[in-house]
């Protein structure tokens, strides 16, 4: 299970530098057509499909035009078999600091998410506690 480790966190990358970067040609790459994000951060549960988080996207200035910091990182990648696993990652976009779980199934030899599940914290509190 090496390397379908190495090829999910191959295909994380394009997660990350699409949201950071903006493209949301990238981001297609690696989210399946079907998709959906599920949070209840703010409250009530929100459902978003894969069409209006590019919208959001690309209505909203990427993290990198405005050169902010980077706080990538694949927290855990738990498989299930060859085709199936979850990955926990963080990444920062603008003062929140995202935890994202992410469904990934093998579809036609590369790894796609297909639903993810998220929270976030502020990024300075995130700092904070991390210090402390």
């Amino acid at each position: 299970m090496d390397q379908a480790y190495a090829e999910i966190a191959s295909a994380l990358e394009n997660y990350f530098d699409g949201f950071y970067t903006g493209d949301t040609d990238q981001l297609r790459g690696i989210f399946h057509a079907n998709c959906h994000l599920f949070t209840a951060a703010d409250g009530p549960l929100q459902d978003d499909d894969m069409e209006a988080v590019y919208t959001r996207v690309e209505g909203r200035e990427p993290p990198a035009k405005r050169s902010d910091s980077r706080h990538d990182r694949i927290l855990s990648i738990d498989m299930s078999g060859p085709e199936s696993a979850l990955a926990k990652v963080q990444i920062a976009i603008g003062p929140k600091l995202y935890t994202d779980y992410l469904s990934m199934l093998k579809i036609d030899g590369g790894w796609r998410i297909i639903s993810k599940t998220y929270t976030h914290v502020m990024l300075a509190a995130a700092r904070a506690e991390a210090a402390e």
